[in-house]
């Protein structure tokens, strides 16, 4: 249960009867007679007792006798002080006099001398004591030969010496292999001390020689291989042979008097170090400072196996790349997923890590009685070798093989030759990344053991002045996406089915409003760009609440409970992004196509007032004939509809610099951030975290669709009651100008607007004008309705088959033949027939309106509340037409103002794609609104055009 965790105890706190045991990295008590040296990491005699064995950290004491109460300087012997002792139990002199304890042939003295220095002599005296005195030789000598020889058969070794029939460990190959460059070189530093370092571990239990083997493992990237005894193999030959000395901290990969460098001794325990236990304590985003930072501590070594200190990562001890303290810690902040990088020289590198130091790594936590904890954080060495394979650099953990040591960079290992002089090659920690993964369904911000991942590169050094090393640092946050992802992926399905449902109504309503009943492949190519639409919006609908989701819940969160997908698992999310902007941009092109092909004609209801004598041509004579009606009206009408064509409920250009404001200038970009800050505000000096591709779509499709909503909302309450309403104001104008519009969108299905003036003629001075408005604003007339006494002049209509045919050879007949493209140089001929068929047309459908043909009759009914719902009519239009009363100005539809949504949905994904491709609001505001202007154009310049096909007014006259 306790997992791997281990009490923090430092140096410090050991007390005067306990050292500091490094390889436990634990107190442990001197014992009987002992206190702790100076540097607390091994224990000494005390005062009055001599050494009589030490095995480095292990020493034997004995107390000296009453006449020989002092200790020599070395602690081995005992010695009479005349003149006192120091608080060490070492003999004292006075500040101007020198200790001599043997005499010039190394013999010790019965009582110590105290040589006074003045003048000359003191440099002779102080000559005398230092330069000509006896050093006692290293225990080993002494054990093995009782001298400072170590000869045959014994043996020398890293400046000790072994006995010969002493079952050492196998011969060490002192090799480094350099994988990377293909390069395996015989190091100096392995060369000296790899033989020493196992055989005093394996025979001496020497700390500091285990940790220095340890180090010479991890150096050669802890690789392991059963037909080789390079470190790593010597270590796990001593590991393996130790295992009756038992284990450290109850964690059976921590062998006493080793370091700990493996989870195991072969690959597949992963899985059990990173997910089977929790680590003990939990995290929030708002809080103490415990809660909501990592306090990450670093055991220290230096590469003779010395412990140099405890240390906390805080500081940029792990990021070789410059900055200021501030941004350096903020990859300590819990939530904050932090990337470093830089390019850093080799000539640097050399200067600043000329020794490597190699660390330990664990995450502090406090326990449930108030003790200070550490949890030991495992490490995936990207370069390990196990038996000749790479096995941690895939993404199969089975597969991994967990350690626990490591280093910043290694100028040491690749000295061939001599340890004076520069190294051949240097091997550096190029990307370290620190993984923190949330445990899933937690609601209090539980997470497993931190993992960190380390790729290291080597460097063939030739010039270091001009060479240089990519190097980079991250923190990211990781959870288990599985179940958002089979959310989505159920939310996708479902809506996807309905999308196709719903598609398919459509579809029998464009069937039934073409007049045909055949499936053939038209009416699948349709039913495709109907699914299209739809499953574009299916598409937006899960990435605009997946963005918001993530955007709240990850934000406004105290105690974590989700964590923010990683880019890697954002692809998904991607690409339903691009697949709702294609869909979406196919759709919208198809509209626009309807749009420009749509059938439209202005009714005139003006009749002539009076008659005109007219010359007939090549007669000679004159005729009385109907006075003509003007054509000013029509183009009056033809050239209000042109210009409420591309009419918006909202305004494109406030809209982008609205989003693009509230964006960059209020700082909501802000919250796309990968931290979890919920400021709109940040400091100049503090750390500026990567942008989250979720967070940025939902920040930017947020605030475009509330200020679309916000807009849409003034423009229909306030803006069209009470400034203007171009829609209805159309429609007045056209009751106005006693002209009716006949549009056909569909084959058999179109709108018509009801313009017939209630006083016969809009042909009139400005006199008549206003007193007919007046009188109709008395209600002294009859009302505008297409049915007497009504006021509805707006109809949706599904004609018959019959009333279709007509309208077509009737039309036929105004198509062939464009009006004249010179007013005075056109064909007398085309021109009268134009004018001939302009004049059928109008006056077809003014009796088609007013019943003329009861073969191609009419009537006029409400729809039904499901077929509002639908979008489509449940009666088919056999003998007689249908119009269908329509107070919402549906005739809209064929207008960009009756497609909001369709282009508002479109607007934002143009913009979030672009944002997504260049990360820049900006570039994705302008970009958007250059396209909302290339597309009004477009909409403009052919509708235009269309308008001039299907009706005959001249262009010139449209402006």
């Amino acid at each position: 249960a306790r997992g791997f965790s281990v009490p923090l105890q430092r140096p410090a706190d050991c007390g005067a009867d306990r050292y500091f045991d490094s390889s436990r990295l634990a107190c442990a008590p001197c014992g009987a007679h002992k206190r702790q040296s100076t540097g607390g990491s091994s224990c000494v005699c005390e005062p009055g007792y001599r050494m009589v064995s030490s095995n480095g950290f292990s020493v034997t004491c004995e107390k000296c006798p009453e006449n020989k109460s002092g200790v020599t300087q070395d602690g081995w012997n005992c010695i009479t002080c005349p003149k006192g002792l120091t608080s060490e139990g070492n003999c004292k002199c006075p500040n101007n006099e020198i200790l001599v304890e043997r005499s010039i042939d190394g013999i010790l003295l019965n009582e110590a001398l105290c040589i006074h220095c003045n003048g000359s002599e003191q440099s002779f005296s102080a000559s005398d004591a230092s330069g000509s005195r006896c050093v006692r030789c290293e225990n080993t000598f002494i054990q093995v030969s009782k001298s400072c020889d170590c000869n045959s058969p014994n043996i020398l070794t890293g400046g000790l010496c072994f006995f010969a029939q002493e079952g050492l460990p196998p011969r060490g190959v002192a090799t480094v292999r350099f994988a990377q460059l293909g390069i395996t070189l015989t190091s100096a530093w392995f060369l000296k001390n790899l033989q020493s370092s196992a055989s005093a571990c394996w025979l001496y239990s020497n700390l500091t020689a285990c940790q220095a083997l340890g180090n010479m493992c991890v150096m050669n990237m802890n690789s392991l291989s059963s037909s080789t005894t390079d470190a790593c193999g010597l270590f796990q030959y001593i590991f393996v042979s130790t295992a009756r000395v038992g284990i450290v901290h109850s964690i059976a990969y921590w062998r006493h008097n080793l370091p700990w460098l493996y989870y195991g001794d072969q690959p597949g325990l992963a899985s059990q170090v990173l997910e089977k236990n929790h680590f003990p304590t939990t995290f929030s985003f708002k809080g103490r400072d415990k809660d909501v930072k990592l306090q990450f501590l670093a055991a220290s070594f230096d590469a003779a196996g010395n412990f140099l200190k405890w240390q906390s990562l805080e500081g940029g001890i792990l990021q070789l790349c410059p900055d200021t303290q501030t941004k350096l810690d903020a990859a300590y902040a819990f939530g904050t997923t932090y990337q470093q990088s830089c390019k850093i020289s080799v000539s640097k590198i050399l200067l600043d890590f000329a020794n490597p130091v190699f660390y330990d790594l664990f995450l502090e936590y406090n326990g449930d009685n108030g003790q200070q904890h550490l949890w030991a954080v495992p490490v995936l060495n990207l370069n390990l070798q196990y038996n000749e394979k790479f096995v941690n650099q895939g993404s199969n953990m089975n597969n991994w093989l967990l350690t626990r040591r490591f280093f910043l960079v290694d100028a040491l290992s690749g000295k061939e030759n001599d340890l004076g002089k520069p190294p051949r090659v240097i091997r550096i920690a190029s990307k370290i990344t620190i993984s923190i993964r949330l445990v899933s369904h937690t609601q209090r911000g539980t997470i497993y053991p931190p993992l960190v991942t380390v790729a290291y590169t080597d460097v063939l050094v030739q010039n270091p002045e001009t060479q240089s090393v990519m190097v980079s640092f991250s923190v990211i946050y990781e959870m288990n996406q599985s179940e958002a992802q089979i959310q989505t992926d159920i939310a996708l399905g479902v809506l996807g089915g309905l999308a196709v449902l719903w598609s398919l109504l459509k579809t029998a309503g464009w069937k039934r409003r073409t007049g045909s009943s055949i499936i053939d492949l038209q009416t699948v190519f349709k039913f495709l760009l109907f699914y299209a639409g739809d499953l574009a919006n299916v598409f937006f609908i899960i990435t605009v609440g997946t963005g918001i989701y993530w955007l709240v819940f990850f934000k406004a969160q105290q105690f974590v409970s989700v964590l923010l997908p990683l880019p890697s698992q954002e692809e998904d999310f991607v690409t339903y992004i691009a697949c709702a902007f294609s869909l979406k941009a196919l759709q919208f092109l198809q509209l626009l196509v309807s749009q420009l092909t749509v059938d439209i004609f202005f009714i005139d209801w003006e009749r002539p007032k009076g008659k005109v004598l007219k010359a007939v041509e090549g007669e000679g004579i004159t005729r009385s004939a109907a006075a003509p009606v003007s054509i000013w009206r029509t183009y009056f009408i033809a050239n209000e509809w042109n210009e409420i064509q591309t009419v918006r409920k909202i305004n494109p250009l406030f809209q982008v610099l609205a989003v693009l404001f509230f964006l960059e200038v209020v700082g909501f970009s802000n919250l796309a951030l990968m931290d979890a800050s919920s400021s709109l505000t940040r400091s100049s000096e503090s750390y500026v975290a990567p942008w989250s591709r979720i967070l940025r779509f939902g920040v930017s499709a947020a605030l475009w669709v509330a200020i679309a909503i916000l807009q849409v909302i003034f423009f229909s309450v306030f803006y069209e009651r009470f400034v203007e309403d171009k829609i209805s104001q159309f429609v007045d104008l056209c009751c106005v100008s006693n002209i009716s519009v006949f549009l056909l969108s569909h084959n058999c299905f179109g709108y018509y607007i009801h313009g017939r003036s209630v006083h016969g003629h809009a042909d009139t001075n400005m006199e008549e004008m206003n007193m007919n408005l007046k009188r109709e604003a008395e209600n002294l007339c009859s009302q505008r309705g297409l049915l007497p006494n009504t006021d509805g002049q707006t109809f949706q209509i599904s004609i018959s088959r019959k009333m279709r045919l007509h309208y077509d050879w009737i039309h036929e007949t105004l198509t062939r033949k464009r009006g004249p493209a010179r007013l005075l140089a056109s064909s007398v001929n085309t021109f009268e027939q134009s004018t001939r068929a302009y004049n059928a047309m109008n006056k077809f459908l003014c009796s088609f309106i007013d019943h003329v043909h009861k073969e191609m009759d009419y009537i006029v009914k409400d729809k039904l509340l499901l077929e509002r719902i639908l979008g489509m009519e449940f009666m088919e239009p056999i003998e007689k037409s249908i119009f269908y009363n329509d107070e919402g100005h549906s005739f809209s539809d064929v207008l960009f103002y009756g497609n909001e949504t369709t282009l508002l949905i479109f607007d934002v994904l143009f913009f979030s794609v672009v944002d997504l491709a260049s990360q820049s609001f900006v570039l994705a505001a302008i970009l958007t609104y250059l396209q909302q202007e290339i597309f009004r154009f477009i909409r403009n310049t052919l509708g235009q055009k269309n308008l001039v096909s299907k009706t005959l007014v001249d262009e010139r006259f449209l402006i």
